[in-house]
């Protein structure tokens, strides 16, 4: 039983409004130096009043940086990394939980230490790889003798290339595995009732088709939580983006385009620098991901918690 006290329910608010406060100040920062004049942002200490020229701001910030193009950019990257994570996920918890082979739990663990390899970690390899996807491929033809054997047949000597960089490919291909989804999958997977997995064995349902009809229903809130995390996750994405493209005039995101509003002394040509127009930049690049969490908010919750399993 908790105990239910005036005292602790006050300290409890407390941190919490308090935490709210540590939320929320650097953003309302952004949102009033975003409303400010150029005169009015170099004139310390700032303003926690908004001033008039949001709108203003806003205009200059989408036109500097090409925001509309570079906006559709990261929505197509975001969206995809997220299907795709859940679609991976979902099939290796699937084969984890139902399917009984050697070693599967030897996989599952390799593919949970992954989480301690960031993306920053193993940045070179990846990046190698996107260069050239078939390389770890040639590599295996050259080390087993058939890629000598295809060239003394036929007089061509074999060299598999696949060049992922400036291409949407790169952007998306090297993020989709997670294994933060498949150990959400996993998890949600071993509560489905042996029952149901041997009425739907019973009634002849293929492997494939009891994940489509019946587990993919029941994991809904599962594949909200996860592509709500996921489209975050791929839409803040700036090192793997500024890495894997040059060509940022198709390719370039937003994130990676909001340096272009940083102020600079080839930018403000020796004058004032214009960091209302760089926070205007910072609020609408952020405004799709908080679209994202307010439309999800319920379907996220539940997924975390469990309340529809």
């Amino acid at each position: 039983m908790i105990e239910r006290t005036p005292f602790l329910n006050i300290a409890t608010h407390a941190i919490l409004v308090g935490g709210l406060l540590i939320a929320f100040l650097p953003m309302w920062l952004v949102f009033v130096a975003a409303t400010l004049t150029i005169e009015q942002i170099n004139s310390p200490p700032i303003s926690l009043i908004p001033g008039g020229e949001l709108f203003t701001n806003l205009s200059a910030a989408w036109n500097r940086a090409d925001l509309g193009t570079r906006l559709l950019n990261s929505l197509f990257v975001a969206v995809a990394v997220a299907a795709g994570k859940i679609t991976i996920a979902s099939l290796t918890a699937f084969a984890i939980v139902f399917f009984r082979f050697p070693g599967r739990m030897v996989v599952f663990w390799m593919i949970f230490v992954t989480l301690m390899l960031p993306l920053e970690v193993r940045i070179v390899p990846t990046y190698a790889v996107a260069a050239n996807a078939l390389a770890p491929l040639q590599a295996l033809l050259d080390v087993l003798g058939i890629a000598w054997l295809w060239q003394a047949a036929t007089g061509v000597k074999l060299a598999l290339e696949w060049n992922l960089l400036n291409s949407y490919t790169g952007l998306i291909l090297p993020l989709v595995a997670t294994a933060t989804g498949t150990f959400l999958f996993r998890q949600f997977f071993m509560t489905i009732p042996a029952e149901i997995v041997e009425a739907a064995r019973m009634d002849g349902a293929r492997p494939l088709r009891f994940l489509r009809d019946m587990l993919i229903p029941l994991s809904k809130t599962n594949i909200a939580a996860l592509f709500t995390i996921m489209f975050i996750y791929a839409w803040n994405q700036y090192l793997w983006p500024i890495l894997v493209t040059t060509d940022r005039v198709n390719y370039g995101t937003a994130v990676m385009e909001l340096k272009r509003l940083i102020p600079t002394a080839a930018t403000t040509g020796g004058g004032t620098p214009d960091w209302n127009v760089a926070m205007a930049g910072c609020l609408i690049v952020m405004l799709p991901p908080l679209v994202v969490v307010a439309l999800m908010q319920r379907y996220f919750v539940r997924g975390l918690i469990g309340a529809d399993k």
